[in-house]
């Protein structure tokens, strides 16, 4: 059972607690690492992949809280980690994480947080905090754990009523990489694990955005030889690389802060003709690249359910199609913002934001979603085998 929800008062045992933006205080048990962290509590819908949520860049400044409350019970592994051990400062759980159970766990989950340095939080009415979350909006917060309990609360309601937010922030010189690496990592087999890369050609050149690890395996399974830059990586560098296509990663923050390095980088891949796939953030900034604007969402998608219907024009026996897909983003293209030289093709069914664009004239395409977690689970590998189909 919960210790207590939305409580000033400390309940006994309670090692450790969560203090949003306006005072509020949450208090559970804390494990994983020690400490406190600041970010912007969200919540994920997926029964799996936890550890896959955790190690996103695309969660960086988050806090994690998920519906799912059995957290935990597969323990982890090094073959599931999307990053080298970024993403979520930290996650809330309803229930006690318990010992794993499961034949690929190396590590128990609070052991594997202490390592990576991620903040957890257990015993907390998740419930209760995903429905103020859906009517009230992702609130800034501060997650802290002291196995002793000792907690200075004026100190982190300071904390967390002075955070920025993620509104205007670009947090994506904390992932990217920092120089260039040629991606080696095939698709995983269990059994046998992940195969080596082996393909030549095409060529694709990845801009890291704080990416996710499979979605470059998937570029490889689809055919294609992947090469990965940073993200402030210039036009005449990316172009030094004879690409045959570049490729647009997720990773955190405002697209509109990213954007104003990232976007002019963009527009002159457009103008040169050569091939372009986003997915999330570097959907967005294909968006914002080809004249739309994006905004901050109110609660935000997150999770492995979500229904997405492909709309608009060229789908032929397919349009009207709805794909199950996995999502992580705060922020979207604004639809009503969209020129006449996009169109959109894709859309959320559960309120209607955009999911997905095609510039027109040009091979160049985004979708919010991530077609590398394997949602539906094969909905959204078509995506990979279009973008590599149209290199040649």
């Amino acid at each position: 059972m919960a210790l207590s929800a939305f409580s000033h008062a400390q309940p006994k045992d309670a090692t450790g607690v969560l203090v949003l933006a306006d005072g509020t205080t949450i208090w559970g048990k804390g494990f994983g690492a020690s400490g406190s962290a600041v970010g912007e509590v969200c919540f994920n819908t997926a029964m799996t992949g936890y550890q896959e949520v955790m190690t996103d860049p695309s969660y960086d400044s988050q806090i994690v809280t998920f519906t799912f409350p059995h957290i935990g019970n597969v323990g982890a592994n090094e073959e599931d980690v999307e990053s080298r051990g970024l993403g979520a400062v930290g996650c809330i759980v309803r229930q006690d994480v318990t010992r794993h159970s499961n034949f690929r766990a190396r590590d128990e989950f609070i052991e594997w947080c202490v390592r990576h340095g991620k903040i957890g939080l257990s015993g907390v009415d998740t419930r209760a905090l995903t429905r103020r979350i859906r009517v009230q909006g992702a609130p800034n917060a501060v997650i802290a754990h002291n196995p002793r309990g000792d907690f200075d609360l004026k100190a982190l309601k300071k904390q967390a009523a002075e955070w920025s937010g993620l509104e205007g922030l670009d947090l994506v010189p904390s992932v990217t990489r920092e120089a260039h690496e040629e991606w080696k990592g095939g698709y995983w087999q269990l059994g046998t694990g992940y195969a080596e890369a082996d393909n030549q050609k095409p060529h694709v050149v990845a801009i890291d955005y704080g990416a996710k690890d499979n979605i470059f395996r998937n570029l490889v399974r689809a055919g294609a030889k992947v090469t990965v830059v940073p993200a402030r990586t210039s036009l005449d560098e990316i172009l030094a690389l004879q690409p045959d296509g570049v490729f647009l990663s997720n990773g955190p923050g405002d697209p509109a802060a990213t954007g104003e390095y990232a976007v002019p980088v963009i527009q002159g891949l457009l103008e040169r003709d050569i091939p372009l796939f986003g997915i999330c953030l570097g959907h967005q900034m294909l968006g914002l690249a080809a004249g739309a604007k994006t905004a901050k969402m109110f609660q935000g998608h997150r999770g492995a359910n979500h229904p997405v219907q492909r709309v608009g024009e060229g789908w032929g026996e397919s349009a009207g199609l709805v794909e199950i897909t996995s999502m992580n983003h705060g922020f979207a293209v604004d639809a009503e913002t969209l020129p006449d030289t996009v169109e959109q093709t894709h859309v959320s069914l559960f309120d209607g934001t955009n999911c997905g664009i095609s510039i027109k004239g040009k091979k160049a395409f985004g979708v919010q979603y991530h077609p590398e977690a394997s949602p539906g689970p094969q909905d959204s590998f078509y995506l990979f085998e279009k973008f590599v189909g149209m290199l040649g």
